[in-house]
């Protein structure tokens, strides 16, 4: 049996970066995808000729084309535009949504077993663009956000508390950044509470710096955002699926009946495995972490509603 063959459709930053994890895997195939001309081929031959130094032997392959990515396994979509100054959130939304379709229709035709591991943003709103235009099951289309957050909201508190970033457990649910939704009591450090570690007005400031992570990034990085932390993020996701991993992370997934959610992607803790989705985890929530899940879930909905009159119109 051959690798299996990971495709990853977007060659800028954060796709550039996937497709860099994956191939220092040593045990995929890795398609990188991009409509600029040259850039996914070059990014494809410079990683390749990182190989020898670090040691891998990766098939990576550069196109502007999909026919290379016919029988992935996985495939992560990084497409869409970043907004810029002056843009609307409906302009965003209008732009990305044309993006995520075209890609995801060149796709489905290609590779009709594919799991879809989608990062491009708004994120809850493209997952669900990708479900939609895909036509796949539930559990094959997921969504990247609360695997990020979480993971910066573990940075804090390891920074906050010197210790290691894998001593600190942590789960963040509802949508990206602003909208996210830490559940402090399940978070640990050791095994113990963070709240016992970490006085309430320090756990708070540390909930608002991961909240505004990705505007922290971007501040400082001026011409950019964050990229090494999300591809990350995603390629966790990848390998708990191909590897059967059986992992709970917190991801963008279709809830129909849970957490009193119908018909809406939101961030919600799941059990990854090889068909994609296998379960999503029902935590017990407090009166204020629910009511903050449903504003993110409401929020979402409302994205979701507009996405729909683009799609049909």
């Amino acid at each position: 049996m051959g690798r299996l063959k990971i495709t990853v459709v977007g060659a800028g930053n954060v796709g550039g970066s996937i497709a860099q994890r994956l191939a220092e895997k040593d045990c995929y195939t890795v398609v990188l995808v991009d409509v600029v001309e040259g850039l996914p081929q070059g990014k494809a031959l410079d990683l390749a000729q990182a190989g020898p130094v670090c040691g891998y032997d990766s098939t990576i392959i550069g196109t502007n084309g999909y026919d290379d990515t016919v029988g992935s396994a996985v495939v992560v979509i990084t497409s869409g535009i970043a907004r810029k100054p002056g843009m609307s959130r409906s302009e965003l939304l209008d732009t990305n949504t044309k993006i995520v379709r075209s890609v995801v229709q060149e796709i489905a035709q290609r590779s009709p077993s594919a799991i879809l591991v989608i990062v491009a943003n708004p994120l809850d709103a493209m997952t669900y663009v990708a479900y939609r235009v895909s036509g796949f099951p539930k559990q094959r289309v997921v969504g990247m956000a609360g695997v990020l957050d979480s993971a910066r909201f573990c940075t804090f508190i390891a920074k906050e508390l010197n210790v290691s970033v894998t001593s600190v457990e942590a789960m963040v649910l509802g949508g990206h950044g602003d909208a996210m939704v830490p559940l402090i009591r399940y978070t640990t450090v050791s095994g113990k509470p963070v709240e016992e570690r970490i006085p309430k007005p320090k756990l708070d400031a540390i909930v608002k710096r991961t909240r505004e992570g990705g505007a922290e990034i971007v501040n400082l990085l001026k011409s950019s955002s964050a990229y090494y932390a999300p591809a990350a993020s995603a390629v966790q996701m990848v390998e708990a699926m191909l590897k059967d991993g059986k992992k709970v992370l917190p991801c963008a997934a279709l809830c129909e009946g849970e957490y009193g959610y119908q018909g809406v992607f939101v961030g919600v803790p799941v059990r990854l495995g090889n068909k994609g989705i296998e379960e999503i985890i029902e935590y017990d929530l407090s009166q204020e972490e629910k009511a903050a899940l449903d504003t993110s879930a409401a929020g979402v909905k409302e994205l979701c509603e507009e996405v729909d009159r683009l799609l049909e119109g």
